[in-house]
C-alpha cells in the first residue's frame, strides 16, 4: 500500500472546530460593542428612573431634573436601537461564518466518501452536516456575546453601586459570583448528561425515520411495519425525554438566578438601611443602590442561558470532530490535487500482485490479484457474495488504495490523482444514485454542454426511448433517490450518464441486482451493446450473462483469482 501521504491528514480536533464557528474579530466586535451598550443602557435606565422618581417626590425646580429627564429618554431610545445593531451585526457575522463552517465540514468529508463512511448511519452523518452545525452558531450568539457583554456591565454596575453605597456593591458582587457559581454547576450537574444524550438520540431517531421510509414497501409487504413505526415512536420518546431532562435543567438554574437576584435587592436594603438613617446615603440615592441589582440580574439572566448553550456547542463539536478522524484511513488512496487530465488509456489497465482491505478491516479483501484489461475489451468477473468482487471494482476507480502495481497505459495510478483517474475508469454501481430532479438534470451533470438532442439519443442507446416518450420527455421526474423509477431504468439511467461522460474504461457492479431475473438478460444486453467498440467494460455480476457479450471470465473466490 502506498506510503500515507501529508493530505491524508485532517486537522479536527474538538478545539478546531469551536474556533471555526467563531467570525473573524473585525466581523463580530461590532454585535460584542452593541450588545455591551445595549446592557449598559438597560442598567443606566433603571438607575436614573430611579433617581429621577424619587428626586421627584421631593419636589426639587424642574431645572434639577432635566439632565435625569433626558438620559431617561436617551438611554430607552439607545437600549432598542444597540439591541437592533447586535442582533443585525452578531447574525450576519455568525452565519457567514456558518456557511463557511458546514462547507469546510464537506470539504473534510470528501476524502472519506465514499469507503470511509461505509459504516456511518446516514441519520448520524445528516445530524453532524445540519443540527450539529446549527449548533455551532451558539458559540458567537449566545455564549461568547452574552457573557462578555453581562461580565462587563455587570462589573461596570458593581462599581456604581459602589459609588453609591459600597455596602450594596458588596453585596450585589457576592450574589453575582454565587449566581455565576449556580449557573454553571448547577448546570453542570443537572443538565450535561442529557446534553450528552440528546444528539446520539436525534440520531438515532433520524435513522429508525429513514429505515421505515426507505424500506416501506418491504415492511407492509411482510407485515413487519408496526413494529419499524414502533421503533421510531421509541426513538422519538427517548429524544424527548432526553430534550425535557436538559430544558429542566435549564429551568432550574434561572431559578436558582432569579432567587438570588432578590436576594442581592434585600440585602442592599439591609446594607445601605443604616447609612439612610443616619443621612449618609440619601434617599435617591437609596433608590439607586436598591433597584440596580434587579437591572443587573436581568441582564446576568443571560449567563445561564450561555452555560447550557456551552454544554450544548461543545457536544456539537465533539461529535463533529469524532466524523472526521484524525487521519484518513489508509486503506483509501491518498487526495492528492487533481490536474483535470484523464490519464491515457493505452495498453489497458494493468494489476499485478495487488492486494486491498476496507477501512478497519483487519484482513484484505483482495490478495495477489493478477489482472488485464485491454481497450475494448468485455471482461466479466464473477464470484459468491463477499468473494471480493466489488473491492475489485472500488480499487479500479480507486477509492481504495492497493498494494502491488496498478498501472493505467504504463503509469503508476500513484502518479494521478484519485479523481483525475475516474475521468478514465468510470463506475456504475449496483445501486445508483438518482436525484429528486427531472431526467435531464440527473443526466445533464455527466456533460454540461450536452443538449437535449444528445440526451435523448443516449436514452435510446441504453433502451428508454419508449419509456421517455411514455413519460412525457426529458422534464418528467424520477422521484427521491428514483423512487419513480424500476430498478432496470436506474440501472440504465446510470449507463445513460457513463456514456456522456465517454469513460474510456467502464465497470459495472452488479447491475441487474434488485431486476427481475426474467428481465435481466434483457437488460445485460442492452447495457452492453450500448457501449463504444473502443470503450472496455468491465460487468462484474453473480448471474448468467448470455453468450457472446463478453470476450473473457475471471473468477474470484476469497478474495483470489481462481484458476
Amino acid at each position: 500500500m502506498s506510503a500515507p501521504t501529508p493530505t491524508k491528514r485532517l486537522d479536527t480536533p474538538t478545539r478546531a472546530v469551536l474556533r471555526g464557528a467563531m467570525p473573524p474579530a473585525r466581523r463580530f466586535w461590532p454585535a460584542i460593542a452593541s450588545g455591551f451598550a445595549s446592557e449598559a443602557s438597560a442598567v443606566a435606565l433603571l438607575a436614573v428612573s430611579a433617581w429621577l422618581i424619587v428626586r421627584a417626590s421631593e419636589q426639587p425646580p424642574v431645572l434639577y431634573l432635566t439632565a435625569a429627564v433626558v438620559g431617561v429618554r436617551f438611554f430607552a431610545i439607545a437600549r432598542a436601537c444597540f439591541r437592533y445593531l447586535e442582533r443585525l451585526t452578531g447574525h450576519d457575522a455568525t452565519l457567514r461564518q456558518l456557511a463557511a463552517t458546514r462547507t469546510d465540514l464537506l470539504r473534510r468529508l470528501v476524502p472519506l466518501a465514499p469507503d470511509g463512511l461505509s459504516g456511518a448511519r446516514r441519520g448520524s452523518v445528516l445530524s453532524n452536516l445540519v443540527d450539529d452545525v446549527d449548533d455551532l452558531q451558539n458559540l458567537p450568539l449566545r455564549v461568547v456575546q452574552p457573557l462578555l457583554s453581562s461580565a462587563t456591565v455587570a462589573v461596570g454596575a458593581v462599581v456604581l453601586v459602589a459609588v453609591v453605597a459600597w455596602p450594596a456593591a458588596l453585596t450585589l458582587l457576592a450574589c453575582l459570583l454565587a449566581a455565576g457559581l449556580a449557573a454553571w454547576g448547577w448546570g453542570w450537574i443537572a443538565g450535561s448528561r442529557a446534553e450528552h444524550d440528546v444528539a446520539p438520540l436525534r440520531g438515532r431517531l433520524a435513522d429508525a425515520v429513514l429505515d421505515h421510509l426507505a424500506n416501506l414497501d418491504v415492511l407492509v409487504a411482510f407485515g413487519a411495519e408496526h413494529r419499524s413505526r414502533a421503533s421510531v415512536r421509541d426513538a422519538d420518546h427517548a429524544l424527548r425525554r432526553a430534550v425535557v431532562r436538559r430544558a429542566g435543567a435549564q429551568a432550574g438554574t434561572a431559578a436558582i438566578v432569579s432567587l438570588l437576584a432578590g436576594a442581592a435587592t434585600l440585602a442592599a436594603v439591609v446594607a445601605t438601611a443604616p447609612s439612610v438613617a443616619d443621612d449618609v446615603l440619601t434617599a435617591p440615592g437609596f433608590a439607586v443602590a436598591v433597584l440596580v441589582p434587579m437591572a443587573v440580574f436581568e441582564v446576568f439572566a443571560s449567563v445561564p442561558l450561555a452555560a447550557a448553550s456551552w454544554r450544548q456547542v461543545r457536544g456539537s463539536a465533539e461529535r463533529i470532530a469524532a466524523a472526521v478522524p484524525a487521519e484518513v484511513p489508509v486503506e483509501l488512496a491518498p487526495e492528492t490535487p487533481a490536474a483535470g487530465v484523464a490519464p491515457e488509456l493505452g495498453a489497458g489497465l494493468r494489476l499485478r500482485e495487488v492486494s486491498a482491505r476496507w477501512p478497519g478491516a483487519t484482513a484484505p479483501a483482495l490478495r495477489g490479484i493478477d489482472l488485464d484489461v485491454a481497450p475494448g475489451e468485455r471482461l466479466l468477473v464473477v464470484g459468491s457474495s463477499g468473494a471480493g468482487k466489488s473491492t475489485l471494482a472500488h480499487v479500479l476507480v480507486r477509492f481504495l488504495d492497493v498494494e502491488g502495481a496498478y498501472t493505467i497505459g504504463g503509469r503508476s495510478v500513484a502518479e494521478f490523482s484519485p479523481d483525475d483517474v475516474r475521468q478514465t475508469v468510470g463506475l456504475c454501481e449496483q445501486d445508483p444514485m438518482l436525484f429528486d430532479e427531472d431526467i435531464r438534470q440527473n443526466l445533464v451533470f455527466a456533460r454540461d454542454t450536452a443538449t437535449d438532442a444528445d440526451l435523448e439519443a443516449v436514452l435510446e442507446r441504453v433502451g428508454l426511448g419508449p419509456w421517455l416518450r411514455e413519460r412525457g420527455g426529458l422534464d418528467a421526474r424520477v422521484g427521491e433517490r428514483g423512487a419513480l423509477v424500476s430498478g432496470g431504468q436506474a440501472q440504465r439511467l446510470a449507463l445513460a450518464r457513463a456514456l456522456l461522460r465517454g469513460f474510456p474504461v467502464l465497470v459495472l457492479d452488479e447491475p441487474t441486482a434488485g431486476v427481475d431475473p426474467t428481465a435481466s438478460d434483457a437488460l445485460l444486453t442492452d447495457l452492453l451493446r450500448a457501449t463504444r467498440d473502443d470503450q472496455a467494460v468491465v460487468l462484474i455480476s453473480h448471474v448468467r450473462v448470455p453468450a457472446g457479450l463478453v470476450d473473457r471470465t475471471v473468477r474470484i473466490a476469497h478474495g483470489r483469482i481462481a484458476h
